[in-house]
């Protein structure tokens, strides 16, 4: 598959359709019950309350239970403000193999010293033409920056004519993004805060790298890269657009800068 600098139109159409289908409907679905519930309280007066401390709902789902992500938003006028984002990445699981099913020459024994970390900032401008109430309250359009990085070591076992073993690699991913988003961030029950970042395009810097700890010759190094390739091409959403994977199979590293989407539902606490 083409690398993500020949990512187009339809290529990110289908990654969506393909990965986020279940998230849209969520979104879509607690859009319409957050709107029922704010349709409720939107005749009462609400004080104005100009901070939230919120948890990221979408990266769990998408990468497993050790992605823990928290922020802090602070409204510094009637319609604008700033957050920052910060807890722990972490790569999806990458699974052991059935040998009768799976390749082999290669099986993953096991992961160990997952790492990993991410950072977020956006500035927030919460359109007044369309605002009944001050920030950080309403439909919002902004700038932000990312930075998230990924790390795991794993142990595996390769059998090939020329080396019979286990051999360890150290994988890094990190993903640098600089973008615009739009959302909208309801405020129900006085203090609950649901914050729905639908659209987050941007350019974003790519970099996979893996390091081995034994001398392979290349067609054993390209035969270690190429499956750890199909195993995130299958687990993480996104990832084959993100690496090109003729230059990684072959040199265990890669950077490449592209295009970038961020989508996120926050849910948080008004004060």
């Amino acid at each position: 598959m083409d690398g993500i600098n020949n990512l187009n139109l339809h290529a990110v159409i289908s990654l969506m359709m393909k990965h986020y289908t279940y998230p849209f409907f969520l979104v879509v679905g607690l859009m319409f019950s957050v709107a029922s519930l704010f349709a409720q309280d939107s005749t009462m007066t609400m004080k104005v309350r100009k901070n939230v401390v919120r948890f990221n709902l979408t990266n769990p789902v998408i990468f497993g239970e050790r992605s823990l992500v928290i922020g802090y938003e602070r409204a510094i006028g009637p319609h604008q403000s700033f957050s920052v984002n910060f807890g722990q990445a972490s790569l999806p699981d990458f699974g052991l193999f059935d040998p009768e099913i799976d390749d082999p020459a290669i099986q993953l024994e096991k992961s160990s010293k997952d790492r990993g970390y991410n950072i977020t900032a956006d500035y927030r401008f919460y359109l007044k033409s369309e605002a009944k109430y001050p920030a950080p309250r309403g439909l919002y359009i902004g700038p932000y920056v990312s930075h998230v990085f990924m790390g795991r070591e794993n142990s595996w076992y390769l059998q090939t004519e020329s080396f019979d073993g286990d051999l360890k690699t150290d994988f890094n991913f990190s993903v640098t993004s600089l973008g615009a988003e739009m959302g909208y961030q309801f405020i129900i029950w006085k203090r609950v805060a649901l914050d729905f970042l639908l659209i987050g395009p941007g350019v974003a810097k790519y970099t996979v790298k893996a390091k081995l700890d034994t001398t392979l010759d290349p067609d054993d190094e390209a035969l270690v890269y190429q499956k750890i390739n199909e195993i995130l091409t299958e687990r993480f959403p996104g990832y084959s657009f993100a690496v090109d994977d003729v230059d990684f199979q072959k040199t265990g590293s890669t950077s490449t800068t592209s295009v970038g989407y961020r989508y996120v539902i926050h849910i948080g606490f008004n004060f």
